[in-house]
């Protein structure tokens, strides 16, 4: 068995992985089954999707998880596995500067390491200022200091998301550069513009930015091994894993209407024995 290792190890190896070279993947789970899974795999790194937390306990996404429970999912996640673990938390549940202080110190306390901070904020469905956003960085590393944990903080910025308040795609784009580089000077380990998708695009951040970028699996992204060769540095799947376990079970169940999908069923190399051994690992 590997010896523990601390949260701030934990925290210089999240970090460690992102300037590998190689392209850190990370399939984003919601519950401990789905990390000591992925860790059983030899994934070097854990990542939760707050869309398939939401959704998993009966909430959409955008913060409608209370908080407590968040951290309570969290505090089981980091605990299971010993790997580095690192959190989509939103907007941090946090509006105000006070508050943010306080949510960041508490969820470290759960024992992840590193988390997402989107620059939306969840309340209003407007962007932080760059300005704004780029101090609620500096307060998350004050805290994370404060608290001897190199916390490895991924800067979202949804620009994409907001392309109405554009008038061009190079706009958007430089807004999106501005937002990088104002994010990295505040203190962020890693740039994730979520729903980028485009090579060309995709290359020029890499290049103006000199930063590690997080692109998501989306329709329309260059295949995996061609972002590694760019220089991306992780690629997040969101909540896709899921939406494949989900569409298992749809497809599983239409076919169990038509009296079909018992040879699925009884040859699913997933055993009870399987899940079993993944339990007895969480422990």
């Amino acid at each position: 068995m590997n010896t523990p290792l601390t949260q701030k190890e934990k925290a210089l190896q999240l970090k460690a992985l992102h300037h590998s070279g190689k392209l850190l993947i990370l399939p984003n789970v919601w519950d401990v089954l789905g990390a000591v899974l992925l860790e059983s795999l030899d994934f070097q790194a854990i990542a939760t999707a707050s869309a398939a937390m939401a959704w998993s306990s009966g909430y959409n996404d955008g913060e409608q998880v209370p908080f407590n429970q968040v951290r309570q999912c969290l505090t089981e996640i980091a605990a299971c596995v010993n790997v580095p673990v690192t959190a989509d938390i939103e907007s941090a549940y946090a509006s105000t500067y006070e508050q943010l202080r306080e949510n960041i110190a508490q969820l470290l306390e759960t024992g992840v390491v590193g988390i997402n901070i989107e620059d939306t904020n969840t309340a209003t469905g407007e962007m932080y200022s760059v300005e704004v956003q780029a101090r609620r960085i500096k307060i998350i590393r004050e805290v994370a200091d404060a608290k001897d944990i190199p916390l490895f903080i991924n800067a979202r910025t949804d620009v994409v998301f907001h392309s109405a308040l554009f008038e061009s795609e190079e706009a958007r784009l430089d807004e999106i550069i501005n937002r990088g580089q104002a994010y990295k000077d505040a203190g962020a380990d890693c740039f994730y513009p979520i729903a980028i998708k485009k090579k060309e695009q995709i290359q020029k951040l890499i290049a103006e930015l000199d930063f590690p970028i997080n692109i998501l699996t989306i329709p329309g992204i260059p295949p995996l091994k061609e972002l590694e060769e760019m220089g991306v540095a992780r690629v997040s799947l969101g909540p896709s894993f899921l939406k494949l376990a989900l569409k298992t079970m749809k497809d599983t169940a239409l076919k169990l209407k038509n009296y079909e999908g018992l040879t699925e069923i009884i040859n699913n190399d997933v055993t009870s024995d399987y899940v079993k051994g993944l339990v007895s690992k969480s422990k």
